[in-house]
Order: C-alpha cells, then structure tokens, then sequence
C-alpha cells in the first residue's frame, strides 16, 4: 500500500450540479456550494426540460406551446441563479434527456465533479429523474457526489464538514478515491476515518483472527502519511459483515458528514464491494455520498 502524500490536494475547477428543483436537490445546492468555496471552483447548475413535440399538437397551438416553454426556461434559470448566488456560477438550463445534456457539459466544461440529488427510497435507481442517477454514476468520468433522500440538512452555520468517512477494500496499491477522502478533510480540518469491512467469512476462513485485523489496520494506516496523520488524526476501522450495512452503522454512530467510496470499471456498475452495497449507501445514507471511479 502506497501512502497518499500529505500534501495532495485534488483539483475542484468545475463543478456541475444537476437539479429537478426537488427537496433533496435543493440541499445538494448548498452542498455543492459548500464543497466549491474552499477550492475556489466554478458550479454550473443545470436542469434539463422534458422535450415538447409540438408535432403531436393543432398547429395553432404551436406558439403558445413554444411561449410557455420558454418562460418555463426563464423561470427554471431564474431559480438556479438565486440557488446559486454568492458563488461563481453559470446556469444552463437544457431539453431532452438529462444524461446527453449533462455528458456533453461534462466534456466541454471539463467538470471535476457531479453533484445531485436522489429521491430514491428503494435504490437509486427508482427515482431520480427516473434511472438517471444510476446512469450517471456508471458513466460520469469524475467523481459523482449523491444527496440521497435520508440526508440530514446542512444549516449555515454548521454547513462544514467534520467528519469524513473513506471506506475501502484495500484491493489495490493505490486506492482512486483515498485522495479526495484526505483532500477534502484537510480543505474542511475534518476528522479522517479509514475503514475496512470483511465480508462474511465462508466455513473454515479464520478472517477475523486478531492477527488478521492488525494487518487490515496497518495497510489502512500505510494509506495515510505521517505529516497528514498529523492534521486530520484519523481513525482506522475493521469491521465484519454486510459491507453496505457496516458501512452504513460506522457512519450513523460517528455522525459522519461525508462518505468516500472507492468504484472500479466493470461490466454495469460495481464499486469496490457491488452494486447492491452502492444502492443501498447511497439511498439510506445520513449524509451525502462521494463515489469515485477509477
């Protein structure tokens, strides 16, 4: 295991916030504003309209059709600068299907991050502008932060971050999303917990020895730096069991306020453990939800 430099800071210049004005999108608002003020970065707020067929209507109706269509764009815009004011922003209010939009804004904006809401109870890919928060996440080229409908809302004043969540399997040297784990709990002095969840054993696997767990914490520990230990002093957790239900008591009982999971490329969506441990963090999380692919 190779350990983040101290100094790594990830580089935030484009952040793009997806919303379809719901109540879980309004808080990612202020989290993606949150998130953008300590690294200077840009939010480009965009919502996307259903496209009209005006085809399928009278032809005297086409006008009216094309007026409202656009005082619903003036509005939509109108909505979105409020959101965003106080912040650099630019607004872009598109028609069609919401992934087309958002990927081309993600190519030629060169956006660091995606921010957006989900109203999912089930799984996040029930609501959401329909399955297009799943589409996103097994897509988006960068990191993907999602607001799920269990989310506790971020007053003014205690919009921070105080505790950082960065769960891992520890399959790889150099794990993709330990750096924007430890990036961000230095840009917020956040408190850094590392953790590591054993699945269930299979008969005969003697996983949970107390010399097995001591290797798991020290290949943790190696992930983090002397010099970084010594500002965010995190923390290092093995658990044992269902990842997805481990990861989601670690953080209910440490009131974290941001949880950094680790996803690698795979045929469909599979994170670090699967894509049920994905739906189900994501959709039941108390707190927004970081996901970085690699």
């Amino acid at each position: 295991m190779q350990a983040v430099q101290a100094r790594t800071r990830i580089t935030l210049k484009n952040i793009l916030f997806a919303t379809d004005f719901s109540p879980a999108a309004d808080l990612a608002a202020l989290i993606a504003i949150q998130i953008a003020r300590p690294y200077g970065a840009k939010v480009y707020g965009v919502h996307v309209n259903r496209f009209d067929d005006y085809t399928a209507a009278a032809p005297n109706a086409w006008a009216a059709m094309a007026e409202a269509a656009e005082q619903e764009t003036k509005e939509d815009a109108r909505r979105l600068n409020a959101q965003l004011q106080g912040i650099e922003h630019e607004v872009v209010v598109g028609e069609g299907k919401i992934w087309e939009v958002m990927s081309d804004l993600i190519e030629r904006k060169e956006i660091d991050l995606v921010v957006l809401g989900t109203r999912g109870r089930t799984g996040i890919g029930k609501t959401l502008f329909g399955s297009v928060a799943e589409e996103i996440l097994r897509q988006s080229p960068c990191p993907v932060l999602t607001v799920g409908p269990h989310t506790n809302p971020w007053s003014d004043e205690y919009a921070k971050m105080r505790e950082i969540l960065y769960a891992t399997d520890l399959a790889t040297d150099t794990p993709i999303a330990a750096p924007y784990a430890i990036s961000l709990a230095q840009e917020n002095q956040a408190h850094l917990v590392l953790l590591h969840v054993m699945e269930d054993p299979q008969v005969g696997d003697l996983v949970d020895t107390p010399e097995v767990v001591d290797l798991k914490q020290r290949k943790l520990q190696h992930l983090v730096t002397e010099q970084a230990g010594l500002w965010c002093e995190p923390t290092y957790v093995v658990e044992q069991g269902p990842a997805a239900e481990k990861i989601l008591d670690v953080a209910k009982r440490r009131h974290t306020d941001l949880i950094v999971l680790g996803a690698r490329p795979a045929k469909g969506f599979a994170t670090h453990l699967n894509v049920g441990t994905v739906h189900k963090v994501v959709s039941q999380a108390n707190c927004p939800v970081l996901t970085v692919r690699g």
